[in-house]
């Protein structure tokens, strides 16, 4: 009975965790760029004082992230782009480090700051600024050249260069806001990694979302019968510890 109880109430927590991981893959499944989380479930032996050898939990583990790429649509934005490869994009985190994104929706704000979901663009020396106004191409080493307003394409200037990585397999780590980190340096700090000379992108193009929706929807679905499962397990042992004690309190 014991063994039962801690199986199927742990078994039922890790479906309930890993139907939020699904859901919110789901609910990405059209976001650019966006990576799925990847979960899993391991047991661990109940510890303190319910320490006893038949009590072990489920618990849920999130190990990761599925780097695959997602397709490529061309759009023919000019501030679209689409990291080729393993490329990714650094853009500064709104705690001012360094993070690491494959989301290409590029955006000019009212400063002329090139913005990531809101957030700065880094480039060789820093957050890259345009002149406002200007016409503004993006090359596929990341190079953005831009054509003051008024003036023809032989006033093109180059303004700055996009920070390319390409970080080494299961070097980043997906944080809070859904954006990815370096591991720390040896002072603890959040660490960046250097710019890739070699990387390259694709102009007027953005990379969707890596989830399958069919995939999502069917583990969706099995998350859902197994946490039926365990319910139906858990009203299971009370009805048996009910019939138990009815015959332990029959008077002889």
């Amino acid at each position: 009975m014991d063994r039962m109880l801690y199986t199927a109430m742990s078994g039922a927590k890790n479906s309930m965790d890993q139907q939020s991981v699904v859901s919110n893959n789901l609910s990405n499944v059209t976001t650019t760029g966006f990576r799925a989380q990847l979960q899993a479930a391991r047991s661990v032996p109940v510890q303190g004082d319910a320490l006893l050898a038949t009590r072990t939990s489920a618990v849920t583990t999130t190990p990761g992230s599925d780097f695959s790429q997602g397709p490529v649509e061309y759009t023919g934005r000019t501030l679209d782009v689409a990291m080729q490869d393993d490329a990714w994009m650094a853009v500064q985190a709104d705690d001012g480090t360094e993070t690491y994104t494959r989301r290409g929706d590029l955006q000019l704000d009212s400063d002329g700051v090139l913005l990531n979901v809101g957030r700065p663009v880094m480039g060789d020396g820093g957050p890259i600024a345009v002149p406002q106004g200007a016409q503004v191409s993006i090359g596929a080493d990341g190079t953005i050249s831009a054509i003051p307003e008024g003036v023809g394409p032989e006033a093109l200037v180059e303004v700055g260069r996009i920070k390319l990585v390409t970080p080494d397999e299961g070097a980043l780590t997906r944080g809070e806001d859904g954006l990815f980190r370096a591991p720390p340096n040896e002072e603890g700090e959040p660490g960046a990694l250097p710019a890739d000379e070699d990387a390259k992108l694709v102009s007027g193009a953005l990379e969707g979302s890596n989830v399958s929706a069919i995939d999502a929807m069917v583990s969706m679905i099995d998350v859902a019968r197994r946490y039926d499962m365990q319910m139906k397990v858990l009203s299971t042992a009370d009805e048996n510890a009910q019939r138990a004690n009815g015959i332990l309190s029959i008077q002889g």
